[in-house]
């Protein structure tokens, strides 16, 4: 029965953990892609992480542009999810150093995983709406473009077909196996790393 409880426990922290990881990662994402800040869904976005990032703010100051504060808020997110987790599932407490690093790893897997993920539904969308002016699929533009952008101007099309997706998907997966071979070094717990999200099938 304790395991039970344990593993429910593990279950609706890393739930709710990883949602708001997920908010906090794609505000940090899009104010980095400078996307439109009055879309309905990063207005949305805007009032979830608001109550802890603004105070965060006011100590954590940008750099070059990059809110810092939501990268800092990202990595306490996945820190305090790792820690509770670890006391629940093993009842033991963690080296706060090193749950952070985890914390870190776990950050960029989300973020590989949110940008592999986003792009599948950018060329299904493209397929299947073309002309679509929906809100969602405008901000998943705006939000793989600083992704994409880079590679379309190395990579030319092939007549109106847009390759550069390939090989964005090619450098995600590397980047994810990279991480994982990292995340082996560092030690990272297997319940530490399945909090994260990945690459579907990694």
């Amino acid at each position: 029965m304790g395991n039970t409880f344990s593993n429910i426990g593990v279950y609706v922290v890393g739930i709710l953990g990883i949602l708001y990881l997920f908010a906090v990662l794609m505000r940090f994402l899009l104010q980095l892609a400078r996307a439109d800040f009055y879309n309905p869904i990063s207005q949305g976005i805007v009032k979830v992480t608001n109550p802890l990032l603004l105070p965060l703010r006011k100590v954590v100051p940008g750099f070059f542009g990059i809110d810092m504060a939501s990268v800092v808020l990202a990595l306490l997110v996945g820190l305090v999810m790792i820690l509770i987790c670890g006391l629940l599932a093993g009842g033991v407490l963690l080296n706060p150093l090193s749950a952070l690093l985890w914390s870190l790893i776990g950050s960029v897997s989300t973020v590989i995983a949110v940008v592999f993920i986003g792009l599948l539904i950018s060329i299904v969308a493209s397929w299947i709406a073309p002309n679509s002016g929906h809100p969602a699929l405008i901000l998943l533009h705006q939000l793989l473009e600083p992704f994409c952008g880079p590679v379309r101007r190395l990579i030319p099309q092939l007549g109106v077909i847009d390759i550069s997706p390939i090989f964005v998907f090619i450098l995600l997966t590397v980047a994810d196996k990279l991480l994982f071979g990292f995340a082996q070094m560092a030690n990272m717990p297997p319940f530490a790393y399945s909090l994260f999200w990945h690459i579907p099938g990694f």
